[in-house]
């Protein structure tokens, strides 16, 4: 069953043109798109649709959410939002945190409230 073409929101041509500057292998900054030579077509995408093979194949599956909201197919993935940066992610088992390094920040900052607690004497 094809999904309908439908316009990209602000936030998934942001998460598209994240994951081209920063993971395609054939992204040139300077250049553009190596193999064909000319400025990337993912950069300018507005629309869903056809996708470059490469970005859709290897640098697409880096971002499951997004990966499930311009293909439509699978299991649809909720996303969270991290207490801590408040980026995106789709949590696996009981993890409440994107990242180990938002783990122990949110993990110090309990302990601060909970000594700051301590040393006030009181329950409030």
């Amino acid at each position: 069953m094809k999904q309908q073409a439908r316009e990209l929101t602000h936030m998934e041509r942001k998460a598209i043109k994240k994951l081209v500057t920063k993971e395609c292998a054939n992204y040139d900054r300077d250049y553009g798109c190596l193999p064909l030579d000319c400025p990337c077509y993912m950069l300018g995408k507005w629309w869903t649709g056809a996708y470059c093979k490469y970005f859709q194949s290897a640098v697409l599956p880096l971002d499951p959410v997004l990966e499930a909201a311009l293909l439509g197919f699978g299991p649809v993935l909720e996303a969270h939002a991290c207490p801590v940066c408040g980026r995106a992610f789709v949590p696996q088992g009981k993890r409440t945190y994107c990242s180990p390094v938002c783990q122990y920040y949110a993990d110090r900052q309990k302990a601060c409230d909970r000594m700051r607690k301590k040393r006030s004497g009181g329950t409030g």
